[in-house]
């Protein structure tokens, strides 16, 4: 039996999955990868990317910080690809429970998933930072600078920049359904991103699956370990 039909099988005799997904898993929509040969950290600029994409740097340079935040964190013109696709037809038809993901693209809901939980926020909400007012992204993608609200608050991105927390709520929302799902699909994630990488270990159901391009510290741990492009594997399912 190949990978493949394993986990299609799996799959079959799943009622309650939960898809785990990293940078990888958006890649193949064109988004870079933080991490690999090609992406944001194996590029040069005035600052290495963790400071930019600190809570401290937008703090002191938010006006740095933007200049980088449109070029790099913006990719308004991707489109769902054939993992997002394939996760909300799972969803449609009521077996996979939720998607927890790294990835701040918003291109989950975008295929059509309603449950999904961004652990790192989205490009997609923005607000004032001085009255709460809710922006779209277009205003920062449209505006030039640092974007301010109508009050002359600072506008910031509803993304979780280094030395931010997570999401209290977000995060129990998820580890509750990786908790009570009955599969795991971990994918496209190096599993070295902490606490986020962690939150695998509340998995006791039957089967974890891990997929991605490259060996992970999780791949022990997995019923079934696929070295491949999420899209490509799931779409064959």
């Amino acid at each position: 039996m190949t990978d493949i039909e394993k986990l299609r099988d799996i799959i079959q005799n799943s009622h309650r999955i939960v898809f785990f997904g990293g940078a990888g898993v958006s890649t193949e929509s064109g988004i870079p990868d933080f991490r690999s040969a090609d992406g944001l950290y194996h590029q040069q600029y005035d600052y290495p990317p963790e400071e930019i994409l600190s809570h401290t740097f937008f703090v002191r340079n938010p006006e740095e910080f933007y200049r980088f935040y449109r070029n790099k964190m913006l990719c308004l013109t991707a489109k769902p690809n054939k993992a997002h696709l394939t996760l909300a037809k799972w969803e449609s038809e009521g077996i996979l429970r939720s998607v927890v993901t790294q990835n701040i693209d918003g291109l989950h809901q975008a295929a059509g998933s309603k449950r999904v939980h961004e652990l790192h926020g989205s490009v997609l909400r923005n607000h004032c930072m001085k009255c709460g007012r809710f922006y779209g992204v277009e205003k920062i993608a449209e505006s030039e600078g640092v974007p301010t609200c109508d009050c002359g608050g600072i506008i910031k991105p509803d993304v979780v920049l280094y030395e931010e927390t997570l999401p209290e709520d977000t995060v129990m929302q998820a580890l509750d359904d990786i908790r009570h799902a009955d599969t795991l699909i971990v994918a496209g994630t190096s599993l070295t991103v902490y606490p986020a990488a962690s939150y695998v270990r509340y998995f006791g159901g039957d089967h974890m699956i891990l997929i991605n391009r490259d060996a992970t510290p999780y791949d022990h741990m997995a019923d079934l370990v696929i070295h491949d492009k999420v899209g490509e594997v799931l779409s064959q399912v």
